[in-house]
């Protein structure tokens, strides 16, 4: 399936509650995995891969949330399968489709807990987003926490926390993607990038519909 657009929702604002992974690979893929256990959608994960060539992959669940994501980013390919995430303790195991990933995350850094002292109430606020857009370009290039998006759409990320990725092996389609490695160069899907170390954030978006 590829270019759909989402007819699903219209109008108003949505918010989504929980992680965004980013990470890259010796082989040039690069791994954006959304984790959502509170969303408009109810709980959800979807996957976002940009492949060496240039290529944007989206993975995701349901034709409802492939549809709703690929309206707001993206993408050349996209592929509804099932997405499964385990997490215990600080090592997330993820199958999606033709993606095999784990990865393990290590102990906050000054970020991590200057964000983690933000009430969350705050944080997710679209407001707190745009007063923190400056800082974020700062201390994270490449990284956005409000902007335009496909559709009409604007958005806003809300962080709440903040760990490194330590560790991490990635296969696609039966082949090793090598090492973990920096998000170079940044990811196209929308507006921004992920940081580019790798890293998990606890995040709330907000994202703004285009009345048609």
């Amino acid at each position: 399936m590829k270019g759909p657009h989402s007819g699903a929702v219209r109008g108003g604002r949505l918010r989504f509650d929980g992680w965004i992974a980013g990470l890259g690979t010796a082989s040039g893929t690069r791994i954006v995995l959304g984790h959502w256990p509170r969303s408009p959608f109810g709980p959800f994960s979807d996957v976002m891969l940009e492949r060496p060539g240039g290529e944007r992959v989206l993975l995701a669940p349901t034709r409802r949330t492939a549809e709703f994501v690929a309206a707001t980013y993206v993408f050349d390919t996209v592929r509804v399968v099932p997405v499964r995430v385990r997490v215990a303790d600080r090592t997330w195991r993820v199958t999606a489709g033709p993606l095999d990933l784990r990865f393990v995350t290590g102990r906050r850094q000054l970020l991590g807990l200057l964000l983690r002292a933000v009430p969350g109430v705050l944080a997710g606020r679209p407001g707190w987003c745009t007063l923190t857009s400056l800082p974020a370009r700062v201390l994270l290039p490449g990284v956005r926490t409000r902007g335009s998006a496909r559709s009409g759409r604007r958005e806003w990320y809300g962080a709440r926390d903040l760990r490194p990725i330590h560790a991490a092996w990635a296969a696609y389609e039966g082949d090793d993607l090598g090492a973990m490695a920096p998000v170079s160069p940044p990811v196209r899907f929308g507006f921004g990038s992920v940081p580019r170390s790798p890293a998990l954030a606890r995040v709330t978006t907000t994202v703004a519909l285009g009345r048609n």
